[in-house]
């Protein structure tokens, strides 16, 4: 007897626990989600304002990289764009969980779009990392040379967009892991 005594009060000394827990998940997962929107967004004008012009033989003829001449930088732009859309409109569930602990429904709701996000943040970045590198290697058999030795600061600025976008991606799966973990807790 006495011993179901002491389990029914370590359960209510856990749920008693719990409440500071998930609140403290929600400030996390809060600031995780500002950091996360200026990663990506940082990320699209990066890529956004990317252009270089090379002069060739001539002053009027010349060679220009931009991020719209490769349909994949584009994809990663409006990708990068659309989750920063997207993390800024999250952030008022993030401010209602730390408000409301117990809110289940609408962390669920959140779980699931993250993961769509996160999925559409990996296509966008894999995209344009696919790009990157044949931007930095080339690839002999297709006859596609690389580029960075010509273009330094286009190559540069692009791959720096991309440090921004795979941060994005990982603070996403912490978010999913986050909010699955203040879910179990309830």
């Amino acid at each position: 007897m006495r011993s179901g005594a002491l389990e029914m009060g370590s359960e209510v000394a856990k749920g008693a626990a719990s409440g500071p827990v998930i609140r403290g998940a929600a400030v996390v997962d809060f600031f995780l989600r500002v950091v996360a929107i200026i990663a990506t967004l940082g990320s699209a004008i990066a890529m956004g304002t990317t252009n270089e012009t090379l002069p060739f033989f001539t002053q009027f003829i010349r060679f220009r990289a931009k991020y719209t001449d490769l349909p994949m930088f584009t994809f990663f732009v409006v990708a990068n764009s659309v989750v920063s859309a997207y993390l800024v409109l999250s952030l008022a569930l993030s401010i209602f969980h730390i408000m409301r602990s117990r809110a289940h429904a609408s962390r669920v709701v959140l779980i699931f779009f993250d993961a769509g996000m996160l999925a559409l943040l990996t296509a966008g970045a894999s995209a344009a990392a696919a790009i990157v590198y044949l931007a930095h290697k080339g690839n002999s058999r297709a006859n596609w040379i690389a580029i960075c030795q010509q273009f330094n600061s286009f190559c540069e600025r692009i791959s720096g967009s991309m440090i921004g976008s795979f941060g994005g991606i990982l603070i996403f799966v912490v978010l999913i892991l986050l909010s699955a973990v203040a879910l179990s807790r309830r």
